[in-house]
């Protein structure tokens, strides 16, 4: 294939997946790494998806730090840290389409039903904040799906879409920076990574700007159906996956 159509297929996956992520706040991991992965080795597809998160994170935070649910996402970010190393282990002791089928079922089956129910459950506050965190750190640490957990969480708390944004992007960069900071540690933060980075980082910043644009017009429950409707994908994707492999 030649090398200037290697590099339009990533900046154009890159923007896609920063326009879903600004939009949303969530939903870039399933877009990125894989459709990457398609045209550049793994080992540079996941720091470059890695480091365009940082800057998605970053530039939302700064815009949106008013918007911030700052203890939400306090509560969030610690947990994830210590799911992280079980996510490790989950990872060598169970083959991967086993934990990407249970996942898929469990999040679509949320899904669906919020979907379909008259019934909204929502939590008023933040005691279960650790769990989804934990959970989130178990998912990511094992297959780099962060998001599945907190985008429930966000949707039974309730929160506008722009906080929803914010929130979550308070929660990845931490996050993020962690992962880059293994990357680095582990040789894969390489020359290659930083080219196709600036590359793709004109798109990627429209991308931010269009996705808030999008996100702004995107209000209570029609907000919140959109959500769930992008986890339904995400766990149909994960099913999808699961019994292919």
């Amino acid at each position: 294939m030649p090398a200037h159509w290697v590099t339009i297929q990533i900046i154009l996956v890159l923007f896609l997946a920063t326009l879903v992520r600004s939009a949303l706040g969530f939903g870039e991991a399933l877009i990125a790494v894989p459709l990457l992965a398609l045209v550049m080795p793994i080992e540079v597809a996941a720091p470059t998806a890695v480091l365009v998160s940082i800057t998605v994170a970053l530039i939302i935070v700064i815009q949106d730090w008013r918007r911030i649910h700052a203890s939400s996402a306090l509560w969030l970010v610690v947990p994830t840290f210590l799911g992280i190393p079980l996510g490790l282990l989950l990872l060598k002791a169970l083959p991967e389409p086993i934990v990407e089928a249970i996942l898929g079922v469990i999040v679509m089956a949320f899904s669906v039903y919020s979907l379909a129910s008259r019934r909204n459950h929502e939590l008023k506050d933040d005691r279960l904040a650790w769990f989804f965190g934990f959970t989130a750190g178990i998912l990511g640490g094992a297959y780099g799906m962060n998001g599945p957990p907190l985008a429930i969480y966000g949707s039974m708390r309730r929160w506008s879409a722009e906080h929803f944004r914010a929130t979550l992007q308070a929660y990845f960069l931490p996050a993020s920076l962690a992962g880059m900071a293994g990357y680095w540690l582990g040789g894969l933060w390489t020359p290659a990574v930083n080219r196709f980075y600036l590359i793709s980082l004109p798109g990627v910043l429209i991308a931010i700007f269009l996705g808030r644009a999008i996100n702004r017009r995107m209000q209570g429950r029609r907000f919140v159906y959109y959500v769930h409707v992008a986890l339904t994908v995400i766990g149909a994707v994960l099913l999808v996956k699961a019994f292919a492999a």
